[in-house]
């Protein structure tokens, strides 16, 4: 969300936001049914009985088991998720999806359900939802019907029961096999048009974008256990080649070609957000800009949408709401551009971050663990931060790459308003992995700083706030790990001092915690914990030498200048006064309520001119770039990072 001083009206939480729900388009996509088979049973005690469900479903309907494989691993990385439906109502290691009954069910896509940040800077985006009719249901959202329908299978089994769900994914890849008239092969190079079609996207490019990621998988294998301790394992086909010419003859649509920035590895779509002029002289939804040209892109932010396509899609098309770059979609990892990169949209509710970044959207919700994010949103997302960096050199690390809850409030009235996505369960290990960067030890054993780095199947802090009744929310992997005034977990947890409040263990309450990938300098040591400055603070959190949740890091911190009892911090980094040029009105420099004493140190991820994008009209006219003298260290301060004047600080190393 856009935030600007010069205009009261214009900072989050300031501008009227219209509560608007988008209606689910309307397609079919039938397969011809198969003859009904037996369910392999899920009651084997045995640590391979995933592994042998998938061997009994591609024998059943002759679908090689490596397809079997591949896709089942770009829908849920054959993960099961205790029956509970994705944020696209996808059940089990097959995903399928059955969302009229996850919307039937499913708290946090209910009727009336309140925006599960706990945001009020932000209207809910689904509070008018009804119960769409099975008709108008997409073929993509309802593929957990059609399996039922093809293997005999009463849907609450294939819902519930991981070997039910297995075999109705079968049976359904086999149907779009005999569908396209393509032989039921032993070799995988022959089912890339089943594989496409399975997708359930409806033009080719997004069809092929999902195809050749479960080609990747096969070409690279992969082994993983699950997250019900099942250990499934595909081997590596490095020298496969698909026969691609089948997408020809799989009947989709072939989508517009736009003039979309988007990597050619993925299907992207042109959706504007608009740029509309409307009553008291007020306009929307995004600024245009000159970018790269007057002003650098440094960052890109991933956000999580709190609503469903559809709706999410209407909503960035409103000139009165608030935009961002691309949303992505989780059935499929189709891209949707909004907002070309040269131009500023409003996304992050801090004007400095907006004018310097990226925003990304993916279709999910912070406070349900268990609407989970697809491995094809996964990638796609990937696909493009990787495109975004090269274009825009950008690096690929947790300075730059930021959550929009590592954005920092630009002043301290605004703080407690500042959004939490994607929040706790987004997996910033296995993210990064995607992006090519693995989050690793970089620096010596006694080193003076840590890169925070929990197992996030085995990381499972508890967290409440995910449920109207205040019940603690589902165990449940993450990638935070939290954080104690003392090395005992019976200590208070570490105050926020800028959101004012007691801490608490709450989902969206990022008081006193870190998350994977961040970097922190060491305050202290004690048996199995570690401390790190953070906040002003020394914050102790469990590290212990077996199990470790953060590794050595080599890089740069700043402390005070000797002589300095503290330093300021702030939430943006803007001119000095003298840099505005005549028309322009100097924006004040304030600091947050936040300092760094004395003897305390705090990460490194940039160093950057101070910088304001003056641009408060419709008309681009009087826009400026205004860029001072004053240099500012970007630092990861807390959970969220800040920045501090480069001449109140001085630089040190550590290997």
């Amino acid at each position: 969300m856009r935030g600007s001083a010069t205009d009261p009206t214009r900072a989050p939480g300031h501008r009227q936001l219209r509560r608007t729900a988008g209606t689910l388009a309307s397609a079919a996509l039938l397969l011809p049914l198969l003859g009904a088979a037996p369910a392999p049973s899920a009651t084997t005690p045995s640590a391979d009985r995933l592994q042998r469900a998938y061997a009994t479903a591609a024998d059943e309907y002759h679908v090689p088991l490596s397809v079997l494989l591949a896709v089942s691993y770009l829908q849920s990385r054959w993960d099961t998720h205790a029956g509970a439906p994705s944020v696209t109502g996808g059940y089990g290691p097959m995903h399928l999806t059955d969302a009229r009954t996850a919307l039937a069910t499913t708290e946090h896509l209910a009727e009336g359900t309140e925006d599960a940040r706990g945001d009020a800077a932000r209207a809910a985006l689904h509070p008018d939802i009804r119960l769409p009719a099975e008709s108008v249901l997409p073929a993509r959202l309802k593929t957990l019907p059609r399996a039922a329908g093809l293997t005999g299978l009463p849907a609450a089994r294939l819902r519930s029961d991981p070997a039910a769900n297995i075999a109705g994914g079968a049976a359904l890849l086999a149907a779009a096999q005999k569908e396209l008239g393509e032989p039921f092969s032993s070799d995988p190079a022959d089912w890339y048009g089943a594989v496409a079609r399975f997708s359930g996207a409806d033009d080719t490019a997004t069809a092929a974008a999902y195809a050749n990621d479960v080609y990747d998988v096969l070409h690279t294998g992969e082994e993983r256990t699950s997250d019900d301790g099942q250990l499934v394992v595909l081997a590596a086909q490095p020298h496969l080649v698909a026969d691609i010419a089948q997408l020809a003859r799989a009947g989709l649509r072939t989508a517009p070609t736009d003039d979309t920035e988007c990597p050619r590895s993925v299907s992207c779509e042109w959706i504007p957000a608009p740029y509309s002029q409307f009553g008291n002289d007020d306009y929307g939804n995004h600024d245009l800009g000159d970018r790269p040209g007057s002003q650098s892109i440094k960052y890109i932010v991933i956000h999580d949408t709190e609503g469903t396509w559809d709706g999410v899609l209407h909503l960035v098309q409103d000139p009165t709401y608030v935009s961002w770059n691309y949303t992505i979609r989780s059935t499929d990892g189709l891209i949707a551009q909004h907002v070309k990169a040269k131009d500023v949209a409003w996304h992050a509710g801090n004007w400095y971050i907006n004018a310097k970044s990226v925003g990304i959207e993916h279709e999910g919700f912070l406070a349900a663990p268990d609407a989970w994010y697809t491995e094809a949103m996964y990638r796609s997302s990937a696909r493009l931060v990787r495109y975004l960096a090269r274009e825009y050199d950008i690096p690929l690390d947790r300075q730059h790459i930021l959550g929009h809850d590592n954005v920092p409030g630009p002043t301290t009235s605004t703080i407690p308003g500042m959004h939490t996505d994607p929040g706790p369960y987004w997996d910033w290990r296995h993210y990064f992995q995607l992006l090519g960067h693995p989050f690793r030890a970089t620096g010596g054993r006694h080193s003076g700083l840590v890169t925070v780095l929990p197992d996030y199947a085995r990381n499972q802090p508890v967290y409440t706030g995910c449920t109207t009744a205040g019940e603690p929310c589902a165990a449940h992997g993450s990638d935070e790990v939290r954080l104690y005034s003392d090395h005992d977990e019976n200590a208070p947890l570490i105050k926020d001092i800028g959101l004012g409040t007691t801490p608490t263990d709450g989902v969206n309450d990022l008081s006193s915690r870190v998350s994977t990938g961040q970097q922190y300098a060491v305050a202290d040591r004690w048996g199995d914990w570690t401390a790190i400055w953070y906040l002003g603070q020394k914050a102790w959190f469990r590290n212990p030498r077996k199990e470790p949740t953060a590794v050595p890091a080599a890089g740069l911190a700043v402390t005070p200048k000797d002589g300095l009892a503290s330093v300021p911090v702030y939430g943006r980094a803007y001119p000095e006064k003298e840099a505005y040029p005549a028309g322009v009105p100097a924006q004040t420099v304030v600091a947050l309520p936040y300092t760094m004493a004395a003897g305390q140190k705090y990460v490194v991820g940039d160093v950057v001119p101070g910088e304001y994008y003056y641009a408060v009209t419709f008309t681009t006219d009087s826009h400026r770039v205004v860029v001072g003298k004053d240099l500012y260290y970007e630092i990861q301060y807390g959970h969220r990072v800040a920045f501090v004047r480069a001449a109140d600080v001085r630089l040190e190393g550590f290997r």
